[in-house]
């Protein structure tokens, strides 16, 4: 399975990529864990909304969002790719903050996770 799907930088596109995850791999038959995986794809792309897009102030197109799902064998692979030139970076938040744990989420349901910058990004 290869499934793909643009997002807009608005806070419904969370709901969106989440619901587009689930359709997808109830397609594929991947009931199992898609809840972990609907859960993964909302801290990531909600990440991208929060730390990746640029300012109000910044000129120039604004680059969507792109969720990209692929299954190889038991594997599955959720990748978002947004406009962003920093690399994401988990953050340890006091026990009473009400954000900054979404990486450590990623991170608990993922057997693996991590980043690459695209070629020429710096």
């Amino acid at each position: 399975m290869i499934a793909t799907r643009a997002l807009s930088a608005e806070a419904g596109s969370v709901r969106a990529a989440r619901d587009f995850t689930l359709a997808a791999l109830r397609r594929q038959r991947m009931a199992h864990g898609s809840q972990d995986i609907a859960v993964v794809v909302s801290e990531l792309v909600t990440n991208a909304l929060l730390h990746a897009l640029p300012g109000s102030a910044d000129s120039g197109p604004l680059k969507p969002i792109r969720l990209g799902l692929l299954q190889h064998g038991r594997w599955l692979l959720c990748a978002v790719a947004d406009p962003g030139k920093a690399a994401p970076v988990p953050r340890t938040p006091g026990a009473l903050a009400e954000a900054g744990r979404g990486l450590q989420m990623v991170c608990a349901l993922s057997d693996r996770w991590g980043y690459t910058m695209p070629s020429g990004v710096r």
